[in-house]
């Protein structure tokens, strides 16, 4: 059994020296012997959160034949004992939640609540998936002939390649390996490399519940090490979340190797605020929806679509709270949005907001400038508010930060139609008490997640998760859903010798 990589030292130290990273391969703590990784804070890119080196080619091909190794022995092993050690895994993530949120709110950006909140919730996924051993996997059925019963039973698919996205750097990678190794799947991990310090904390969970070794590998390593990942010959099936570019590559590449693959992509979800409905209720989650995560979010709010007759009292309402949120670092209590996750990522968004208010017909309505005092050495934004005249790409792209385009609407058909309006359909939320528009906003809002008087974002682990149009691809994660892309069916025609043959 592999022993931990932890560092000694406490998240909640005053100085914190940084963290060393390692990888997990073939059952074995290591480092990496290719170029030098740094993890910074966003909140103060000078500052180290932890340093180590990256993984190589060879360190791919010994997990991948690490994982067909253990492959047949964790299939095998009997679904409560793998329960077990889910259930196992989850203790040591409460166990560690708030440790590690602080950890995670110092390496990516989010606040403190919100970083021991992921890791509790995490621990939620983990519980949830070890509970599968103990509910039905497989289904009965009728058989035309007689003294014949037919049985579907499911089996795991083998080695999956997962790889994961910065902006929930636990819990994006534990509703992927749960379920995975819930139903007896083995695992190669290629977490993003902005986030590799939660990664590392989410694999030594596994270990210390026990996990097998070459059960799970964790590889930190860039993205064209993750990309022949998803092509490796040992490998059977893909599961990715992140940027729509790349996932379309994956679909592409998959699909030349007749390989199983689930995405899940771009959102540029929509709130819709109508007439009917409760404004002060609206505007707090509005906010949450587009600020919590520093609108990091795949279902993040980024469009807000406001009934014409009640849009100045409203956004005047929206704009108030806006200004009145607190951004600074993370790891203070007081904070209510931290930064997003580099520098890199901050000047791209705030280029977006620059090129879209030069543009006639876009009004910044709050926020929109660079900061000029101390928070301008670090990756943060203003939370800003934009008001639309029309069709910007504001309205289009999907910026991924704290940036929230605003349009009118004539009334609810035509605020439905402005939600409809994307090539994305992950997630939309619409705000009413009027039940004709709840059951019109049911029928026709093209979404794969509709939320009715609550933000667009939040996702519970026991129901499907997933978008439509060219926000995902593939079967749902989540719940009971997984069992479509983890497991494949086995149809058995069960006959005792001797029947009549009719």
């Amino acid at each position: 059994m592999p022993h931990s990589a932890s560092d000694a030292s406490p998240a909640g130290a005053t100085a914190r020296a940084p963290r060393t990273l390692r990888q997990l391969i073939a059952g074995t703590w290591q480092p990496g012997d290719g170029a030098e990784i740094v993890d910074t804070n966003p909140a103060r890119p000078s500052e180290a959160v932890a340093v180590g080196q990256l993984a190589q080619e060879r360190d791919l091909d010994r997990a991948v034949t690490a994982a067909r190794e253990a492959f047949p022995k964790w299939a095998a092993t009997p679904h409560p004992v793998r329960g077990r050690i889910l259930h196992r895994t989850a203790d040591v993530l409460d166990a560690r939640a708030e440790q590690w949120g602080e950890e995670l709110a110092w390496e990516e950006g989010k606040t403190r609540a919100e970083g021991v909140a992921e890791v509790r919730r995490a621990a939620d996924i983990f519980r949830y998936y070890a509970g599968e051993a103990l509910r039905p996997v497989g289904a009965v059925f009728a058989s035309s002939r007689a003294g014949e019963q037919i049985q579907v039973i499911r089996r795991p698919v083998g080695v999956v390649a997962a790889v994961t996205p910065f902006n929930f750097p636990i819990a994006i990678p534990a509703w992927k390996i749960a379920p995975a190794l819930s139903y007896g799947n083995v695992v190669v991990w290629k977490p993003a490399s902005a986030v590799p310090l939660l990664a590392l904390r989410l694999a030594e969970a596994l270990v210390e519940a026990g996990l097998p070794e070459g059960v799970l590998s964790l590889l930190i390593c860039g993205g064209a090490l993750g990309g022949r990942l998803a092509e490796h010959p040992g490998v059977d099936a893909v599961t990715f979340t992140g940027s729509t570019s790349i996932g379309r590559g994956l679909i592409a590449s998959c699909g030349r190797l007749a390989r199983p693959v689930q995405t899940e992509m771009g959102g540029k979800n929509a709130a819709v605020v109508l007439a009917s409905a409760d404004h002060d209720l609206a505007a707090a989650e509005v906010v949450a929806g587009a600020f919590r995560s520093t609108g990091q979010k795949c279902t993040a709010t980024s469009r807000l679509i406001v009934e014409d007759s009640v849009a100045d009292e409203f956004l005047d309402l929206l704009t108030k709270r806006v200004a009145d949120l607190r951004v600074g670092d993370p790891l203070d209590e007081r904070t209510g949005m931290g930064p997003v996750v580099s520098l890199q990522a901050r000047d791209e968004i705030q280029r977006a907001v620059d090129a879209g208010a030069a543009r006639p017909g876009v009004e910044i309505l709050t926020g929109g400038r660079p900061y000029d005092d101390d928070r301008a050495t670090g990756a943060f934004l203003q939370p800003t508010v934009v008001e639309l005249a029309g069709d910007d790409e504001l309205w289009r792209e999907e910026l991924f930060g704290p940036v929230l385009a605003v349009r009118r609407a004539r009334d609810a058909r035509h605020a439905f139609d402005l939600v409809n309006e994307s090539e994305f359909g992950l997630s939309a939320a619409v705000f009413t008490d009027d039940f004709r528009a709840v059951s019109q906003a049911v029928d026709e809002v093209d979404v794969g997640i509709l939320h009715i008087n609550s933000e667009t974002a939040g996702a519970e682990p026991h129901v499907p998760f997933g978008g439509a149009k060219h926000s995902g691809y593939g079967p749902k994660e989540q719940g009971r859903a997984a069992l479509e892309f983890f497991t494949r069916t086995k149809t058995v025609y069960l006959r005792a010798s001797g029947g009549d043959g009719r």
